[in-house]
């Protein structure tokens, strides 16, 4: 990410339908959780998840470009850039239709000695699907991991699952 993303990284981004919170802090980290209901049905939420192409913030990848992203058949949660790529995360588990959860830190966090679980669980409704988001984000950052970035983190995914409803509702994230 350029050096002002960190900035925008704070910017809160909820519209509306979804919910966001900070549900804990401690010393030893923190979790966000998102929830949102989108109105399409679950596999074509799951296959949307699994092209973050198409909903992920430009501003929140490190080429500048959310085309650059993807999930790969080997699992990595990946970006090109132009003369190497940055390993986001890594799928720890995916059932293929109503749970993913990938390891590792996002954005910033990873100048810091922080990692992360971030969990999405998908639940039919009758057409719609229920999405709740989770990250735990634990380890040591400078300056005090939960105080410095609890906040931000819950405004960038906020946003980021914002989008992903926006796109599946309309066709664009934005």
């Amino acid at each position: 990410m350029r050096p002002l993303i960190a900035a925008a990284f704070a910017a809160a981004m909820l519209a509306g339908g979804a919910r966001a919170e900070v549900t804990d802090r401690s010393a030893a980290g923190f979790e966000v959780t998102e929830t949102a209901t989108i109105a399409a049905p679950q596999a074509k939420v799951w296959k949307a998840l699994m092209q973050p192409n198409h909903w992920w913030p430009s501003q929140h990848t490190w080429s500048g470009d959310a085309k650059n992203l993807s999930i790969d058949p080997g699992g990595c949660f990946c970006e090109r850039l132009p003369k190497g790529a940055v390993r986001h995360m890594m799928i720890a588990y995916a059932d293929g239709t109503s749970q993913l959860r990938l390891s590792g830190a996002l954005g910033p966090l990873q100048f810091t000695g922080a990692s992360g679980h971030l969990v999405f669980k998908l639940k039919d409704v009758g057409g719609t699907t229920d999405l709740v988001v989770t990250y735990d984000v634990g380890g040591y950052a400078k300056g005090g991991l939960a105080e410095s970035w609890s906040g931000p983190v819950d405004a960038m995914l906020s946003g980021t699952v914002a989008r992903l409803k926006r796109y599946l509702e309309t066709g664009k994230p934005d």
